[in-house]
């Protein structure tokens, strides 16, 4: 599996900033963002507020974070290969 990482500039609480995220994670991001009726700056800024280590990371597990947290709903339509234990490992062919 190929991915892209995309360097964008944002303005966050006043100050310009550059963010280097997987394309995938921009489109989560601007998903997360559009769902909550919030800007994407307005969404990165209260990450950066949360957040305790690099404003990269702070923005890939929140994006996690909100997957996880539609899993239960995914779980309860059936679809168990999506959810399973943390971490457990599967090959590609059981996704």
């Amino acid at each position: 599996m190929q991915t892209t990482v995309t360097k964008r500039s944002v303005v966050i609480g006043g100050r310009k900033t550059s963010i280097s995220l997987e394309d995938e994670f921009w489109e989560g991001l601007k998903a997360i963002a559009h769902q909550r009726q919030r800007t994407l700056s307005a969404l990165i800024g209260d990450i950066d507020q949360q957040r305790r280590g690099n404003l990269s990371s702070a923005i890939r597990v929140f994006v996690f974070d909100n997957l996880r947290a539609q899993a239960p709903a995914l779980n309860a339509a059936g679809d168990s290969a999506i959810v399973g234990k943390p971490f457990e490992r599967r090959d590609a062919h059981s996704l």
